[in-house]
């Protein structure tokens, strides 16, 4: 059975790159019916965040990406850690060093003056002599002196590298707690991992974990190493280009379907297809289809995907999304016409709740910029005349096409071109010069609201003369 697992450090909140990784790592799960697992791997004590972890287990919620069991805490297992350390020593794959931090660095000291890659030199590796005084060991592992270590990367093809390059490093510090790349590989074999999926940052880590696997007479996973997330200039991500907390998508009004689907796609195609639901993705992925190369960020994308999904949404569904963001039109009369009015033109949940607010409930001021180019000095004249047209036509308006019916017919009357109606009408409805249709926005308010808010617009303009 397949089991993968998503394994985040609570030391910051988890980020679009953690979670395309655990994406990548749920569907494959998933697809093969196997098990998904959520490690917080929090042995850094001093740099754990409870906000950051509780911030974690949110976010999945929030995506939908359910985990099976229990989250598992590496801080909660350090003795049975200590077991494992216990038994390398005793079986001589580990020793202890007594290396003291100033030795330590002036042999890296040395050894960069010699322009040689900076390594423990195994000093301490067969020590039987006397324990130096007042030093606190580490406990190093042995790794092998020569031969290679080798692995088949799933994304990444055939790695291997001189055992030379892994000299014996570290699993517990001074202080007896154990270190990243040790307890790692404890975890994933007893926790039962059969594919580890995870960015290639942790490429050049594969080699140690695997001398812990062979130390402990574990079997070894398989790897697969995913390229990285660049941003549009093809450099790496930060935070202004979208490397943000995950929840933070959710305050932009990024839906979670368009954020996974957007999220799939980078390092993953199946064709030219680009829409992909839930079932599709887990139906038709596979980690060895990832692409090798870095994929690049579009917030254009995201949009679009967003837009789509937003326009698939049921109105009921969408009218309860959208009170997290400050409107509340459950039960309102006009509910269909409302959103479909707005969702048509907003990319995310910000965009259409400020579009609903607006016509709801526009501000008492006109945009400035917009009154300098819109209302002119017939402007009044042609206000008062679509007024009254209105008002005479005021039992037989109800829908949208209604009162495009009324724009058609003014603008006909009055042989003037939309445009002299058009920008001053949305104006005296809105306050500005962007939202939906003129016609949707009448029908949603009625005749008596859209013709005092005309009139307010035609006060305004006589006062400013």
């Amino acid at each position: 059975m397949i089991t993968t697992r998503f394994a985040p450090s609570p030391t910051g909140y988890l980020h679009i790159g953690g979670l395309r990784t655990a994406l990548f790592s749920w569907l494959w799960a998933r697809k093969n019916g196997g098990t998904f697992l959520l490690r917080i791997e929090d042995t850094d004590l001093s740099r754990n965040s409870k906000e950051a972890m509780e911030a974690i287990i949110k976010a999945f919620g929030w995506v939908g990406m359910e985990y099976d069991g229990e989250v598992v805490y590496q801080s909660k297992r350090f003795d049975l850690y200590q077991k494992y350390i216990d038994a390398l020593l005793e079986s001589g794959k580990a020793y202890r060093c007594y290396m003291s931090k100033e030795e330590l660095d002036s042999l890296r000291e040395a050894q960069m003056a010699l322009k040689e890659r900076p390594r423990y030199d195994g000093r301490y590796r067969d020590f039987s002599g006397a324990p130096p005084e007042g030093v606190a060991p580490v406990i190093r592992i042995k790794a092998p002196l020569e031969g290679e270590i080798s692995f088949v990367d799933g994304v990444k093809g055939e790695i291997s590298i001189a055992a030379s390059e892994v000299d014996d490093f570290v699993i517990a510090r001074s202080d007896g707690t154990p270190t990243y790349n040790f307890v790692v590989a404890i975890d994933d074999a007893l926790m039962g991992i059969t594919d580890v999926i995870r960015g290639d940052d942790h490429l050049y880590n594969t080699p140690k974990q695997i001398v812990v696997y062979k130390a402990l007479g574990f079997v070894l996973p398989r790897f697969f190493h995913v390229a990285m997330i660049n941003n549009e200039d093809g450099k790496k991500l930060s935070k202004r280009d979208g490397a943000t907390d995950v929840m933070e998508y959710r305050n932009m009004g990024i839906l979670p379907e368009a954020l996974l689907n957007f999220l799939v796609r980078l390092g993953w195609s199946h064709g030219d297809q680009e829409i992909f639901s839930i079932d599709e993705m887990i139906e038709l992925f596979d980690p060895q289809t990832i692409n090798k190369s870095a994929s690049c960020y579009n917030s254009d994308k995201l949009l679009w995907l967003n837009a789509h999904y937003i326009k698939q949404m049921p109105n009921i569904n969408l009218a309860k999304l959208l009170e997290d963001y400050g409107v509340r039109i459950e039960g309102h009369d006009k509910l269909e016409m409302i959103l479909d009015a707005t969702k048509e033109r907003g990319k995310t949940l910000v965009q259409i709740a400020r579009q609903i607010e607006i016509i709801l409930a526009p501000a008492l001021n006109f945009d400035e910029k917009a009154v300098g180019k819109v209302f002119k000095s017939d402007t009044v004249e042609i206000l008062e005349g679509f007024i009254k047209m209105l008002q005479g036509w005021d039992r037989e308006l109800h829908l949208p096409s209604d009162y495009h019916a009324v724009l058609e017919y003014f603008v006909s009357t009055k042989s003037i071109g939309f445009g002299k109606i058009g920008q001053p009408l949305r104006l005296s409805l809105l306050g500005e010069l962007s939202g939906a249709g003129l016609d949707e926005i009448m029908a949603i308010i009625g005749v008596d609201e859209t013709v005092l808010r005309i009139n307010r617009a035609i006060d305004f303009i006589n006062n400013a003369k």
